[in-house]
């Protein structure tokens, strides 16, 4: 089978197999859904949401959507094709030059074609010149030049500052967000999470904020807010605490902060009984760490009136 996808009267891919010994000997009926089918899944990507139109040499498909499905192999081809928006048309065989070129080979022709692909790579010229005029590139090159040995993991290739085999760029590079576009983005990046599109760039080029640039690219970006739900379990219905039935037992424990400063002391440490209201409070200084939350929550509360069943706080 030959099959060639085409947009504005241009092939952009094409596609040929052959056909299994089974398939060889079934009807042509059964071949040609075969190979629409194979079509359809190889090149989900670009027809799956869009409307499209495939023309088939077999006069026969062109009622398929509309003609009563007899044979199990309409039944299991037609499944196949379904939620695409597509129209089948029908096209002669004798212009179906493009598609009948991938499956047939005339022995007869001497004539050759030989074509040499070379990537032009436009993108490494402007990050070039780029570079040239990057203030924060061209100190750290300097610094680099004036003393190699302080810089072990820097190498410089006459053109790049390299960093561990990748290509170091400042913070400030202006392609920073076209790296971002193109790996994430594009087709090619397939809006991809975090992990994958931070993984991409790493693997070539390297900048301080990669992480944080990365993902607040990937947080910012409109198609993946709007088409990607939450892989999150669902959180559940919510239950009431339960009432506590004696002092000091059930408590809840919360700071204030940002007050004025007092001897020192900007932050209240406010420990409330859930069954009585009573409250206790204590002073801590800016940056207090667990071990003095610990050890001043012991001081009010443990000294008079014992371990409590259950605190309750929203610092998790």
């Amino acid at each position: 089978m030959g099959v060639v996808l085409i947009q504005d009267n241009h092939p952009i891919a094409y596609f040929s197999k052959v056909f299994c010994p089974r398939l060889s000997k079934s009807s042509a009926y059964v071949r040609e859904l075969h190979a629409i089918t194979s079509a359809v899944k190889r090149w989900r990507q670009y027809l799956l949401g869009h409307f499209f139109i495939i023309q088939t040499d077999q006069r026969s498909l062109k009622e398929l959507l509309t003609q009563i499905i007899q044979t199990p192999e309409q039944q299991h081809y037609l499944v196949k094709l379904l939620g695409y928006d597509y129209e089948i048309q029908y096209k002669p065989g004798k212009l179906h030059i493009v598609a009948d070129a991938l499956s047939r080979s005339d022995c007869t022709t001497q004539g050759a074609m030989h074509m040499l692909t070379i990537p032009q790579f436009v993108f490494l010229r402007d990050l070039k010149e780029s570079q040239l005029l990057d203030l924060d590139f061209i100190l750290m090159r300097d610094k680099y030049l004036s003393d190699p040995s302080s810089y072990p993991h820097f190498n410089w290739n006459g053109e790049l500052l390299i960093y561990r085999g990748k290509i170091w760029l400042s913070d400030k590079s202006k392609f920073i967000s076209l790296l971002l576009r193109e790996f994430h983005e594009t087709p090619i990046g397939g809006h991809v999470g975090v992990s994958k599109t931070l993984k991409r760039l790493s693997a070539n080029f390297y900048w301080a904020s990669m992480a944080k640039d990365v993902k607040a690219s990937v947080s910012e970006c409109n198609v993946c807010q709007q088409t990607k739900h939450s892989t999150k379990r669902p959180g559940g219905l919510l239950h009431p605490l339960p009432i506590p039935t004696g002092v000091w037992e059930d408590i809840s424990l919360d700071f204030v902060t940002g007050l004025p400063p007092s001897n020192g002391y900007i932050v209240l440490l406010v420990v409330v009984d859930r069954f009585s209201k009573a409250v206790h409070l204590g002073t801590l200084h800016t940056g207090f760490t667990a071990y003095k939350v610990a050890e001043l929550f012991v001081t009010l509360v443990c000294k008079h009136h014992g371990l409590p069943k259950s605190i309750v706080s929203d610092r998790d």
